[in-house]
């Protein structure tokens, strides 16, 4: 009897289709267009059945039973699980919304990079970061076509020379506009592309971005052309450089600390094609043979080297002993210049020091679904590699948002900077017009104030 049963039961079942093979055809199509998809994958759940479609997105295959699924895939769309039916399928694929979308950010608004019009290139911060480098500006050298980025001078907050559209203006001025989270930085002196390398004090102050952190710095996004004076007017005439800075995210917290060491070692006279003492004698000796460096021309000059220093010597008369500082007899001199043949001083010993530069930053990320914020302090401390070219700088940065509602949302930002840098030798320079010459009040040279 219960024989009987199953086998009537299976008999209904076939007889209404649920262990029946169907087949299914269709079309496999894309959202908001209905182009059909080439290649897309049609697989019947569960099974080991799959098929691609045609060059008309359509496709055919054999399911099991009429209560099959068929699992449609395609690259960048959401998979689509759909049951069979016996009538031709029309299924619509919409596109995936785990794609990030790429943003060009010019400092105003965030703009899909589809949509905007310009000359725009995005520098990720920590993949252009370079190592023992404190000024974020020099980290953009070879990172995006076209920018030019020259650094004048090592002196730590020296404005480097940066081209984003060539160095052609009518008025005289190639700069980028830095503008950073929005803010406009202003640079606190004008300084002309000359006038940078000049040597001059206010080339240390020029520099609208040398209080940033490198760790705080997201991203970078240089504006090339012209449409970026659409949105900050003639200032932006030379391109603009975007600095967007890191933010809290909501369901994250951490702390970090980053810390950097480089050493800088003394130069020494192995690295270096220099003269020492006795070829530089032998020079002079060669000079003064052929009557260049006789006393006449030379005995009160300034700057006369050490046949000057001898002359003066042999004119310096000690009347308490009654004797010249220096006999004028041909034994004196020689050995007067015997002596300065072997004295081979060391310059870069004397000038120069081993020294280790650390920079050092903490910051504190944290957030929620209402308010992110994100809090940094660094702190630099550079002893100089010349003697008395030491530097200190310490950064502040806040950057918390918080969200009101769905439409509003309030953005504080706030930083700050301290810079304590001694830079001997950078006194004013005049030039005289008329025959060219660079003067300073002091000395050009930078070892000037180094004892």
């Amino acid at each position: 009897m219960e024989k009987r049963l199953l086998l009537l039961l299976l008999g209904l079942c076939v007889s209404i289709g649920i262990f029946a093979e169907i087949r299914v055809t269709g079309v496999v199509l894309s959202a908001g267009d209905d182009e059909p998809l080439i290649g897309a994958t049609v697989a019947v759940k569960g099974q080991n059945i799959a098929v691609a479609t045609d060059l008309d997105g359509k496709f055919a295959l054999t399911a099991p039973s009429a209560n099959s699924q068929l699992e449609v895939k395609y690259v960048g769309m959401k998979t689509v699980v759909v049951k069979v039916q016996s009538t031709p399928m029309r299924i619509v694929m919409e596109s995936s919304s785990t794609e990030l979308d790429e943003v060009v950010v010019t400092g105003m608004q965030k703009m899909d990079k589809r949509l905007f019009t310009g000359a725009a290139t995005k520098v990720d911060a920590q993949s252009a970061r370079i190592g023992g480098m404190a000024d974020i500006s020099r980290s953009l050298e070879g990172r995006a076509a076209g920018v030019s980025v020259q650094n004048v001078s090592g002196t730590f907050g020296t404005a480097p020379k940066i081209r984003v559209r060539g160095a052609t203006s009518i008025y005289g001025s190639s700069k980028p506009l830095w503008v950073v989270d929005g803010v406009i930085m202003e640079d606190v002196m004008e300084v002309s592309a000359d006038e940078l390398s000049s040597g001059n004090a206010e080339t240390l102050i020029s520099s609208a971005i040398a209080g940033l952190n490198a760790d705080d710095i997201e991203s970078f996004d240089i504006l090339k052309d012209g449409s970026a004076t659409s949105i900050y007017g003639a200032r932006a005439m030379a391109g603009v450089i975007v600095v967007t800075t890191k933010r809290g995210r909501a369901g994250h917290s951490s702390i970090s600390y980053t810390g950097e060491y480089s050493l800088r070692l003394k130069p020494s006279y192995r690295d270096f094609n220099i003269m020492n003492s006795q070829d530089q004698m032998s020079v002079y000796q060669e000079l003064a043979n052929k009557g260049y460096l006789n006393y006449a021309e030379i005995a009160n000059a300034a700057s006369s080297g050490v046949y000057g220093k001898m002359y003066q010597m042999m004119s310096e008369y000690d009347p308490v002993t009654g004797q010249f500082a220096l006999p004028n007899t041909p034994e004196a001199r020689a050995n007067y210049l015997r002596a300065a043949e072997y004295r081979n001083t060391d310059w870069f010993d004397i000038l120069f020091s081993n020294a280790v530069m650390h920079n050092h930053s903490v910051s504190i990320s944290t957030g929620t679904e209402k308010a992110q914020t994100y809090v940094s302090a660094s702190a630099m401390f550079d002893p100089g590699w010349y003697k008395s070219s030491n530097v200190q700088r310490y950064t502040a940065n806040l950057n918390s948002t918080y969200n009101i509602s769905d439409k509003v949302s309030f953005n504080l930002i706030s930083n700050a900077s301290f810079r304590n840098q001694k830079a001997p030798g950078t006194l004013g320079s005049e030039v005289d017009m008329v025959s060219g010459e660079v003067k300073r009040d002091f000395d050009i040279n930078p070892y000037s104030y180094s004892m």
